[in-house]
């Protein structure tokens, strides 16, 4: 008998208990705008910065509405000029070279390794040729890059570097957590991420100026005094009249889903690295499948699963894609020759103009991906990963 699964891959955790009575409770009050609060009131937004502050060890942090919207206003506060390049790795998401054009940037793609992660010679290449001042270094899929390599290649050049950790919140680089090698890190908090309020999104920076400029952008007005965990009164008063307004808050309903969501991040962690565990256990040794190498210094949170076949043509590919889906699993393909719902790749996205990136292009036209909720338990993903062997064998013959 052919064995099926019969879960879902878009199905999340419900909310905590305590984040959903929270919840109840600002609705109640009908204070739901991060600044609508009483006397003597802490807002619920406020203390959520306060919280993931702490965990990240930064002095200052900004919640907002998504995490491309924090990329933006990294990039605004940077003091990124009309038409700067700036550089990015060639596989990402949609929205991580849209932050560039939305900033007014334009983006420069770097090639990547077939370990998913961007090619270092190809960045210094990129550096020189571009000129540019800034990365926008995406972890995409929750690959992390060789961060101490990376980061002297940049500070030799003097790019700063803005991470996009919207896959690696909770993940760290030889003990230092994700986001914080740069100038600012990036975060997101959409429901297919490591904690779930729908839309929503960190900034993170020791930056006093880049952050009090984030601030206003996210549309405080004159009430940044409320916020705990940004910077002092004589910052803002240099940058304040000066810097536009572009509202993109995060509210009170939202931080209260968060907040203790952040309690459980670090053990959700854990048990997202056990399905991973469990899945490369079923495909590690699979003829014609690759799994990206993970360095020891990579403590990574793997709330998803990569790999390539390598000597697949697209119908052997197409055929893989549908052959798991009869029994179940939904996996994508990066290769594919039109973007499918959330998956693109970088000739899509042709505001970017025409730019080649042959290697990326090899690495990406054999690439599959599937998503790892946690609503699944190591036994289904050990039956996923059974199922994805067979179905991989069947296409090859």
């Amino acid at each position: 008998m052919t064995d099926t699964f019969t879960g879902t891959f878009t199905q999340q955790e419900p909310i905590p208990d305590d984040a959903i009575e929270r919840a109840v409770e600002i609705m109640r009050s009908g204070r739901l705008h991060r600044y609508n609060t009483g006397p003597g009131e802490t807002s619920e937004t406020a203390l959520l910065e306060q919280d993931y502050a702490r965990y990240m060890g930064v002095d200052y942090c900004l919640a907002v509405t998504s995490g491309g919207y924090a990329l933006t206003t990294a990039l605004r506060a940077f003091g990124l000029q009309p038409g700067e390049a700036v550089l990015t790795n060639g596989f990402t998401l949609a929205p991580v070279p849209g932050s560039i054009a939305g900033a007014g940037g334009h983006p420069v793609l770097v090639e990547v390794t077939e370990d998913l992660v961007i090619d270092l010679d190809d960045l210094a290449k990129k550096i020189k040729s571009s000129k540019a001042r800034v990365l926008m270094l995406s972890h995409m899929r929750g690959h992390i890059a060789d961060m101490d390599a990376l980061m002297a290649i940049c500070d030799e050049a003097n790019v700063s570097v803005i991470e996009d950790c919207a896959h690696t919140m909770g993940a760290e680089w030889a003990g230092v957590k994700s986001g914080l090698h740069g100038i600012g890190a990036c975060y997101s908090t959409q429901t297919y991420k490591h904690m779930n309020s729908g839309e929503g999104g960190f900034l993170v920076s020791e930056d006093a100026e880049l952050m009090a400029r984030a601030t206003i952008l996210s549309g405080s007005y004159m009430l940044y005094g409320r916020h705990l965990a940004s910077p002092p009164e004589e910052v803002f008063l240099k940058i304040r009249l000066e810097t536009p307004n572009c509202s993109g808050r995060l509210d009170n309903l939202r931080a209260a889903l968060l907040r203790p969501q952040l309690r459980l991040l670090d053990e959700n962690c854990r048990r997202w690295n056990e399905q991973y565990d469990a899945m490369a256990s079923e495909l590690s040794y699979v003829p014609y499948v690759r799994l990206p190498h993970r360095p020891d210094k990579e403590q990574f949170v793997a709330s998803s699963f990569q790999f390539n076949v390598p000597t697949f043509t697209p119908d052997q590919i197409d055929k893989l894609l549908k052959t798991t889906q009869a029994r179940g699993v939904e996996l994508k393909w990066f290769g594919a020759d039109e973007p499918v719902a959330f998956t693109s790749r970088h000739d899509s996205w042709t505001y970017a103009g025409n730019q080649s990136l042959p290697k990326t292009d090899e690495v990406l036209s054999t690439l599959i991906d599937m998503r790892l909720p946690l609503t699944f338990s190591l036994d289904d993903c050990h039956l996923i990963g059974r199922i994805i062997r067979e179905c991989v064998l069947a296409a090859r013959n």
